[in-house]
């Protein structure tokens, strides 16, 4: 069981930056693939980024290819976006997801509870 807690959501201007973390316990989580997915009010849960255990491979959406960046460190447990020129269309309850298998579908395993994040414009 990897139990997955979100962190460093807030409310930024258009063209700012913020940085979310997602920390993990119960397991390694160098074992496992870490996904980001975003759902909006009104809207369907979308892929973001993910990246594999060993930080070898990350895959974007192309809605925010070139302007985020997934990460992890797995000497800490924990896997990061960081977010930057953001746009208002970006705002959105941020999810990270584990499991032992590479994708972008969402079909993961374990996930966290969300962290918010709302881009004025």
């Amino acid at each position: 069981q990897v139990q997955l807690v979100e962190s460093g959501g807030g409310l930024v201007q258009t063209g700012g930056s913020l940085r979310l973390s997602c920390a993990a316990s119960g397991r390694a989580l160098r074992s496992y693939v870490v996904g980001w997915f975003r759902q909006a009010p009104g809207k369907e849960r979308e892929f973001v980024s993910a990246i594999t255990g060993s930080g070898g491979s990350t895959n974007y959406a192309d809605s925010v290819k070139d302007r985020f960046t997934i990460s992890r460190d797995n000497a800490k447990n924990a896997v990061y976006l960081q977010m930057n020129s953001l746009k208002p269309e970006d705002t959105a309850t941020y999810y990270c997801a584990a499991r032992r298998v590479w994708g972008t579908d969402d079909t993961f395993d374990y996930w966290g509870q969300g962290t918010q994040v709302t881009v004025s414009s």
